[in-house]
């Protein structure tokens, strides 16, 4: 396990370094921000750049961790389709091949002959980034690759990634909105059970350094299997503990009733708004607020699989909203926690693995069981 959590976390950072390079790099961010009109449409592939941005991150991990753990492969799933299409019927499956210049010429062929920005793509996917984290030493628990499966989200908060807009974070204060909210997340899940087991966040635009004016990116990882919980982060102190009232955060589009009976329950400047679902959680994990409400369906496994490892490793978890309203139960149950081993039964395409009652992302289970007792009868 400690040798599959380094290979993540190198994977997560050259992930992150092909996410700058595309934003960083002018032929590259050009078509990161163009729209595709009239005939282009059709004699074009009808994916845009952004999406074969997101397909080239999840194929490169996929190859990756493929190589060095076979029995893993067909249990490495991700949010993208890897086959392009264009309107005249020519479809491209796109992979990371065995040379840089291969994946190169692969990629111009998605991008329409642009070999500037095939090859600069090709450059940071071949690349090899390092990442120590001396903590990982030693972590010894008893599972092997063969039990486990892998959810990606390759760029999590996309339109923030593509919308590009720059703010500083504040220490212990969450931000709405801009490129901090764009996060790598690969989740690791038992396939036996679907609990998860270990996550890798890679956030790749945490600050941008003053002497060369890129970004850096910053990482976070937990590892929760039986009597092994470890994180990177430290349980951050509950603002309740702090002396302050339970804080949650919520997507803007959230239901009224919901904004309405938290605003009763914490106050109404202990209610906050931040876009991804994976930055939300992941605010959760700081305590930069306490716990995240999603009435919707409108999460998958791979928004919630990495994230999730993080906060059991903290003592938290996320839960099936609806679930948990229906439960009569007051103690820790396990059968409202999210798993990510089985598909939904008659849905098609992405909503098979749609997180479709709802979720509360929580550090606390008294402040879980506050969040379910507001919303009680009222959804």
């Amino acid at each position: 396990m400690a040798e599959l959590l380094r290979l993540l976390l190198r994977v997560a950072e050259k992930a992150a370094n092909v996410a700058r390079v595309c934003r960083q790099e002018a032929p590259l961010f050009q078509l990161l921000v163009q729209e595709k009109k009239g005939d282009d449409k059709n004699k074009k592939f009808v994916q845009d750049f952004k999406t074969l941005a997101d397909v080239v991150i999840q194929e490169m991990i996929r190859h990756d961790v493929g190589t060095q753990f076979p029995e893993m492969v067909g249990f490495i799933h991700g949010e993208e389709s890897n086959k392009f299409e264009n309107g005249l019927g020519e479809s491209v499956i796109v992979t990371v091949c065995g040379t840089e210049e291969e994946t190169a010429a692969l990629l111009a062929t998605v991008l329409d002959g642009d070999r500037t920005a095939a090859s600069l793509l090709a450059r940071a996917i071949h690349q090899n980034r390092a990442t120590t984290d001396a903590s990982t030493d030693g972590l010894t628990v008893p599972l092997s690759p063969s039990e486990l499966g892998i959810w990606i989200d390759p760029i999590d908060a996309t339109s923030q990634y593509i919308e590009g807009r720059e703010e500083v974070l504040e220490e212990g204060h969450l931000s709405p909105s801009g490129l901090h909210c764009a996060l790598v997340l690969i989740g690791v899940y038992l396939r036996s059970t679907g609990e998860p087991v270990m996550g890798v966040i890679n956030q790749p635009f945490n600050y941008k350094d003053p002497s060369d004016g890129r970004w850096r990116g910053k990482h976070f990882w937990g590892v929760s299997f039986g009597d092994v919980n470890i994180c990177s982060l430290s349980r951050p102190k509950c603002r309740s503990e702090k002396g302050g009232g339970l804080s949650a955060v919520l997507s803007s589009s959230e239901k009224q009733v919901v904004k309405e009976s938290l605003t009763s329950l914490c106050g109404p400047e202990k209610l906050m708004y931040a876009s991804g679902a994976g930055y939300k959680i992941l605010c959760v994990i700081q305590g930069l607020a306490d716990v995240y409400v999603l009435s919707e369906g409108s999460t998958f496994k791979w928004d919630s699989c990495a994230p999730h490892a993080l906060l059991r490793a903290l003592g938290g978890g996320v839960v099936d909203l609806s679930k948990s309203l229906q439960s009569a139960s007051e103690a820790k149950d396990d059968q409202t926690e999210l798993t990510y081993h089985q598909s939904q039964t008659g849905c098609r395409g992405a909503d098979r693995w749609a997180n479709q009652g709802g979720l509360v992302a929580y550090r606390d289970c008294s402040q879980l069981h506050s969040i379910i007792a507001a919303l009680k009868g009222k959804l």
